[in-house]
């Protein structure tokens, strides 16, 4: 979702029906159920312990790109929209805080860190700072394609939310295919989760399909797919995290905070990621 028009639909002619579970409203712990539990030590990771309130850090440029190119520049936003500004993602001591502004100059980073397959995983929650005025931030975890061609090499949006804070996730799974075809995409929404509220949210991508958890609970799984217009779900190439605040209004937005515990990426065994 780098600076195209998005369209958040559901697309024409899709492989497998959307999915819609129920899961219990009640705040993530820290002990809710992670990948590392399951998988053991991630292959890449940022925990977020460095800066302060007092001295909010620039995320480690070691592991991430920042937006604008660099500490104190800015790009514009999604689809024009405002801008993308450096200052608006910073380190505040065990969390990553991406804010959102009223005039529309809100956050982005990209993990440096790129591969096919493996399991990527945030501990996420996002917030209104301001009255609603009806132009929301979205919050999104995306995996994003190495070589930067969408949608010819898919996009992954294992979470994609209309404004911070709501009460039902949703993601948008994107199929490789080419630009001249219409939007080509699987959808997904569940609901009783309060997204104000910390929450594990990860995605699993396999030679064989694509599988969303929320506090280690599937909430969706899909593969296949393939038509005359696009390749399988699961198909695309190299991936890397991309963690966004995005901006669809321009300006006069409602304020919002969206922040981060820590980003983790987990290989898969030996067995599942052979393709």
């Amino acid at each position: 979702m780098h600076g195209r028009q998005r369209q958040r639909h559901l697309a024409v002619g899709l492989g497998a029906a959307a999915l819609t579970m129920r899961l219990t409203a009640t705040a993530a712990p820290h002990s809710a159920t992670t990948a590392a539990e399951r998988y053991g030590f991630p292959a890449w990771s940022d925990e977020f312990g460095y800066g302060s309130e007092a001295g909010p850090a620039v995320p480690d440029r070691a592991k991430w790109r920042l937006a604008g190119g660099g500490p104190g520049e800015c790009w514009p936003g999604h689809s024009d929209n405002g801008r993308r500004c450096d200052a608006n993602t910073r380190v505040v001591g065990g969390m990553l805080r991406m804010t959102g502004e009223a005039d529309g100059d809100t956050g982005w980073i990209a993990s440096r860190y790129g591969q096919k397959y493996g399991r990527w995983e945030a501990r996420v929650r996002s917030r209104a700072t301001a009255p609603d005025n009806g132009r929301p931030y979205h919050p999104l975890l995306i995996l994003w394609p190495d070589s930067n061609e969408h949608p010819e090499d898919g996009e992954y949006d294992y979470l994609e939310n209309g404004a911070p804070g709501e009460k039902c996730a949703e993601a948008f799974l994107h199929y490789p295919h080419p630009q001249d075809v219409p939007v080509q995409q699987e959808h997904a929404r569940t609901c009783g989760v309060d997204l104000s509220r910390w929450h594990n949210v990860a995605v699993e991508w396999t030679p064989d399909h694509l599988r969303g958890f929320i506090d280690g609970e599937e909430w969706f799984r899909f593969s296949g797919g393939a038509n005359a217009d696009r390749d399988c779900v699961q198909c695309a190439p190299s991936m890397h995290q991309t963690i966004q605040l995005d901006n669809f209004h321009g300006d006069g937005l409602q304020s919002a905070v969206y922040e981060v515990d820590w980003a983790r990426v987990y290989d898969l065994p030996d067995d599942e990621g052979a393709s």
